[in-house]
């Protein structure tokens, strides 16, 4: 009887026998507001050792914006240049023989170059012996490398050049002792003005200077050169009258075609001892080469972002080590690894982001300075910009990883026993 009457009896002091088990409570989960202010938390804790640390993050990220930025405004002006002073220019000049002698243009290649339907415009320069300097006591030695050129007086139409001071040569001044300077050459001797009282002494001459050119990006020869008259040049300085390099403007759709045929067209039974040429593609090519070197001080700017990558995972790892109690006591209260990896991990993200962040605006500092010191439009793509902070991002997220699992995998006892 005892024994039929206990099993109730049990139940009735045990009611929830029979009831399934209370669910497990869970961890409540962070909002990403609560995530950004733990670890802008742990980050304010320690602003030296943060500063530091983004500091290498910095200097990585505008390496790589300075590059890009400055080699991008550099382009932009180059393309500025081109299409003012024209990709259409081309320089026709002799060669030299087969026997290696050198080689000259005949009295008319102007005329046989003008007269082809692919070209808009020639003019011609005559390279003479004749020195100049400054005045007629200066050592016949001391010539500078200033070279004397006869000139054509429709040559500054073809080469697209400017005068800063006074005027071209006319068909006037072309038979008289008049000289036009170019900006290296005035530079040279002292010259700053034209004017019919300023003179230099010019292959035993005196000659007026009438004026001065401007720097030309395209052709930079003629910037150490010194313009007389084609007759005065034949008349005054045994200038023999061969041109030693006719400027030649093309149609813009027949540059490639004018390229081909000017050779024959100048010396038809020897077409090999004239050479051809595009002054515009030294100026590409000194671009492409740039761009190359541009690609070595990226990859610079890559390793010191990497360095700094390797600094925020020092600085994590030093601070998992350093607030082992917080996160024991974290863990104590309820806090689950995920939570206190996810805390680690954001730290890293912020450090990262922070450096970044000051990296582009001093790549766009220094873009801007340097762009303004050479008279650019600065110009910094928006790509480097966000790829500079995706990679900040990668970097912070590589370095942050180890650190943040370590610090989840802390047993709590184990980290409240070290404080």
């Amino acid at each position: 009887m005892s024994t039929t009457h206990s099993a109730p009896s049990a139940e009735r002091e045990r009611p929830w026998a029979g009831l399934p088990p209370p669910p497990r409570p869970r961890a409540a989960r962070l909002s990403p507001s609560d995530v950004a202010r733990a670890g802008g938390r742990g980050l304010r804790s320690r602003p030296m050792r943060v500063f530091l640390s983004a500091l290498g993050i910095a200097i990585g990220i505008a390496a790589m914006i300075g590059v890009v930025g400055i080699s991008t405004s550099s382009a932009n002006d180059l393309d500025k240049k081109l299409t003012a002073l024209g990709t259409n220019l081309l320089t026709v000049a002799p060669g030299t023989t087969m026997n290696g002698a050198d080689a000259h243009l005949s009295e008319d290649a102007v005329t046989m170059i003008a007269n082809r339907p692919e070209v808009v415009s020639a003019s011609a320069t005559g390279t003479t012996d004749a020195k100049i300097y400054h005045n007629d006591r200066v050592p016949s030695v001391e010539s500078g490398g200033l070279t004397v050129s006869a000139a054509r007086t429709d040559l500054l139409r073809s080469v697209g050049g400017e005068i800063t001071d006074g005027r071209w040569l006319d068909g006037a001044l072309s038979r008289f002792p008049a000289v036009v300077l170019g900006s290296q050459t005035a530079r040279s001797l002292g010259i700053h003005r034209a004017g019919p009282d300023v003179q230099v002494w010019l292959g035993g001459h005196w000659f007026t200077v009438v004026g001065l050119l401007a720097h030309n990006e395209l052709l930079p020869a003629l910037d150490t050169q010194a313009f007389v008259g084609w007759p005065v040049a034949e008349k005054e300085l045994s200038f023999d009258g061969y041109p030693t390099t006719v400027y030649t403007r093309a149609k813009d759709a027949d540059v490639e075609k004018a390229h081909a045929v000017l050779g024959p067209t100048v010396s038809p039974q020897d077409p090999n001892e004239v050479k051809v040429s595009r002054p515009s593609d030294a100026l590409a090519a000194q671009q492409a080469t740039n761009s190359a070197l541009n690609g070595l001080l990226v990859g610079l700017g890559g390793v010191a972002l990497l360095v700094g990558g390797v600094g925020v995972a020092n600085t994590m790892v030093v601070s998992v080590l350093e607030r082992r109690s917080e996160i024991g006591l974290r863990r104590s209260l309820g806090a689950t690894r995920g939570q206190i990896r996810t805390q680690f991990l954001a730290e890293a993200l912020l450090l990262s982001v922070l450096g970044g962040a000051g990296g582009v605006l001093l790549g766009i500092g220094v873009t801007a300075g340097y762009a303004a010191y050479q008279g650019w439009a600065v110009l910094v793509p928006w790509w480097a910009m966000g790829g500079g902070l995706a990679a900040t991002l990668v970097i912070g997220g590589l370095a942050g990883f180890y650190p943040a699992v370590r610090a989840a995998r802390l047993p709590p006892t184990e980290a409240l026993a070290t404080n």
